[in-house]
This record gives C-alpha cells, structure tokens and sequence, in this order.
C-alpha cells in the first residue's frame, strides 16, 4: 500500500467569477460584517486583520452548537482574504461532523473588473461529504450574490 493509500481523500470547493467591478468594491463586500451579514451569515467580532478571531452561527445540530470558528489567517486588501473555518462535532455523522477547514478568497484585477476567486479547502471525506455537497451548492450561490451587493455598492457611490 502506497502513501497516498493512506491518507483521507481532500476535496476543495471553487467558484470563480468576474464581476464588473473594481477589486476595491467587492473588498469592501467580502470585509464589511453588514455585507457580509447580506451574502452569507452575520459575523460576530469579523475585522480583515491577520491573527483576527471571529465566528458564525449556524443551525445546530447533535452535539455541534453550530458555531462556526473563523481565524483570519492572511488579509492583503484589495486581493486577498484568508480564513480558518472550523466547527462540527466528532459525535456527529453528516451534517455537523467534525469540520476543519480554509476559506481561501483571491481577487485578480482583469480588464473591466475583477476575478474573484473563492477555494473551500480541507473537506476529509467520506467524514465531510455532506458539508461538501452542501457548501459546494451554497458557495455557488453566495458567490453570485457578492456581485450583486457590490453593484448596489459600486451603483450607491456613483450617487454621492
């Protein structure tokens, strides 16, 4: 039996878009805890600072209290967010089991806006397989919403 044999099997979830705005607008929408309260969850003690500790409520479940565990591991304005996300429960099978994983967002200036870029990395499976399919449905859509609230932002600062 090889290495590779032994080791759990690690999936990533990506989603990747380009939006018609500059990478300070949708900055301002993956860091602002009232915009990010619109796209995914309220955050609680969110600031894009490195070494920063913040969390999430989501439902409960089993022996998970459903509190998402967030580290901001790496904050480049304008290009990077990287975070920690971890929660989940040993004693949970499927939904609630046991999560440690990285949310990795990278945005590239291209011509008339930006790519951005969005990895879920870490997901053990088979143990993660139904955060996996549930995140990977849900990132595609929070990803596409991102864009949205940036344009009322982009669209709210042509107004000023």
């Amino acid at each position: 039996m090889n290495d590779a044999a032994l080791k759990s099997d690690t999936q990533d979830i990506v989603v990747d878009e380009i939006f018609p705005h500059a990478p300070e607008t949708i900055w301002k929408t993956l860091t602002s805890g009232e915009l990010i309260a619109r796209w995914l969850m309220a955050p609680t003690g969110f600031e894009p600072v490195e070494g920063r500790r913040f969390t999430f409520q989501t439902t409960p479940a089993g022996e998970w209290d459903g509190i998402i565990h967030c580290q901001v591991l790496e904050a480049a304005p304008n290009e990077r967010l990287v975070y920690a996300w971890k929660g989940g429960h040993e004693a949970n099978a499927g939904y609630g089991s046991r999560l440690d994983t990285v949310v990795t967002w990278t945005l590239s200036r291209v011509a008339n806006g930006t790519r951005l870029r969005l990895v879920h990395s870490g997901f053990v499976l088979p143990n993660n397989e139904t955060a996996f399919k549930k995140m990977g449905e849900g990132w595609k859509k929070v990803v596409p919403s991102i864009g949205a609230i940036a344009a009322e932002q982009a669209s709210s600062k042509k107004l000023h």
